[in-house]
């Protein structure tokens, strides 16, 4: 047997991390198996399905390295199949069309929360003559198609997660509607029941998703068995939750994945995140890996029953593993767009000293978005901070900085060497220790009492002039 899994996302939201992280799951499974990973998409809500969501679907899949195998697939495009499933069961009689009126199921509501009753349907056109569809149609009636649910039937299965659970045919809420009418007979299908027909014909294994479907899979399993169809294998995976235990939303400051990539996070560090929330691997210690060496060793035995805290102090700590570990070329036009969008002017510098920046910032950098801070005194006018102001007027930095510039008058060509040169010549002329010197220079140079390696910045500054101007204008705040 072939393992089949499928992502099957509604493109009426742009891709979240719930989403995002099923699909890491059915991915590693798959590659695990060397099975199939199908990507599904249901837009059969017209009203609340949009083209630009799909797209956001898509590029958000990708961009996390999820490649799947077959699709993508829409349910808007198979609406003949799920009409001719429906008629199918109607043939069996295992299903019928309810022709129960807003108003009435209104009212049945309201009964049953006076008696302290959970909300159901109470089955009431099961069984309706000919006569009595016909008097409903008479009077201009709407239908719906209800799939007939035996309240003494006992659903379990053994849940790859979960172990076995049971679900009481009783505690489903009645007669579930599978399909709405439309002018020509059956209409648009319901969730439920569209998941179960695709899953049938796509000849999917495994459904692995949130243990929010639980109470669906009970009333899919009887749909299978009403097809006399396979019942696949199900893992229902735990919710992902904020820091107070509750399910994660966009109050906790998170919609798209994109909005992960805004802040400055890199796909493979997110990736390897989410895998992390809700599965560990073999060697607890490991928390570094990629998609491809957590495949070899995913199994849902390792997946938690217990939901998963995000957070954010780890993620931010495993994207800076993958940033310093990044070579400085792929690490540019990663950093690039973030510049362009502070108003840098990136067009306008050598790539050699684009390379050299990068090179100097990379290891500083917790997330991709820290390279607009670090970076802005390389490319804009500086403004001194409080620290840096008040190092200025510390006793020697003048006398330090006025030596500096004589220094850099006299030197033909700045080096490594040459800059440790001038540094040791300034502390033997004034008697400052090289600390003193050092945050003086950087002061001056940059407006902070902190930063990226000093040497390598003050080589930076000096291939456009940078430094000596900026030294005498440090020179001119300190008198």
């Amino acid at each position: 047997m072939t393992v089949r899994v499928r992502l099957a996302p509604s493109p009426t939201g742009n891709l979240h991390i719930g989403t995002a992280r099923t699909g890491i799951f059915n991915w590693l499974f798959a590659r695990h198996l060397d099975g199939k990973f199908i990507l599904r998409i249901e837009d059969t809500d017209e009203e609340r399905s949009k083209d630009e969501f799909t797209e956001n679907i898509f590029e958000g899949l990708r961009w996390l390295g999820l490649n799947w195998d077959e699709g993508p697939f829409f349910q808007s495009k198979r609406l003949d199949l799920y009409k001719e499933a429906v008629q199918k069961l109607l043939d069996k009689g295992l299903a019928y069309r309810c022709y129960t009126t807003s108003d009435e199921l209104d009212t049945l509501r309201e009964l049953q929360k006076a008696k302290n009753e959970a909300p159901r349907y109470d089955n009431r056109h099961r069984n309706l003559t000919p006569d009595q569809e016909d008097a409903f149609k008479a009077e201009g009636r709407s239908f719906v198609i209800r799939f007939k649910i035996d309240d003494d039937r006992e659903i379990t299965w053994n849940d790859l997660v979960r172990d076995q659970v049971v679900w009481k045919g009783s505690d489903l809420g009645g007669d579930m509607v599978i399909a709405r009418a439309a002018d020509d007979g059956v209409g648009q299908p319901l969730y439920n029941f569209a998941v179960v027909v695709d899953d049938m014909d796509m000849q999917i294994t495994h459904v692995i998703r949130g243990e929010d479907h639980i109470a669906n899979t009970a009333k899919q399993i009887l749909l299978y068995e009403a097809f006399s169809c396979p019942v696949p294998e199900f893992s229902h995976t735990p919710l992902i939750l904020n820091q107070e235990g509750r399910k994660l939303s966009k109050r906790d400051g998170v919609t798209s994945i994109f909005d992960f990539k805004k802040m400055g996070f890199v796909a493979e560090a997110l990736v390897n995140y989410m895998t992390l929330l809700g599965w560990s691997p073999v060697d607890s210690t490991q928390e570094i890996f990629t998609l491809e060496e957590a495949a070899k060793q995913f199994s849902f035995e390792r997946v938690n029953k217990a939901g998963a805290k995000f957070d954010w102090a780890k993620l931010d700590w495993i994207n800076s593993q993958y940033i310093h570990a990044m070579p400085t070329l792929k690490l540019i036009p990663m950093l690039i767009p973030y510049w362009e969008e502070a108003g840098y002017d990136v067009k306008g510098r050598p790539q050699e000293w684009l390379e050299k920046l990068t090179a100097l910032i990379g290891a500083s950098l917790t997330r991709l978005t820290d390279a607009v801070e670090i970076s802005k005194p390389f490319f804009n006018d500086i403004e001194y901070n409080e620290e840096a102001k008040a190092q200025l007027q510390q006793e020697g930095s003048k006398n330090a900085l006025e030596f500096v510039l004589t220094a850099l008058d006299n030197t033909q060509e700045l080096a490594e060497n040459s800059v440790q040169d001038i540094i040791k010549q300034v502390m033997r002329a004034t008697n400052l220790k090289k600390p003193a010197v050092m945050k003086a220079v950087r002061a001056s140079l940059t407006g902070e009492t902190h930063g990226p390696d000093l040497v390598q910045s003050w080589l930076l500054l000096h291939q456009n002039g940078a430094d000596v101007s900026r030294i005498k204008t440090a020179l001119q705040l300190i008198s």
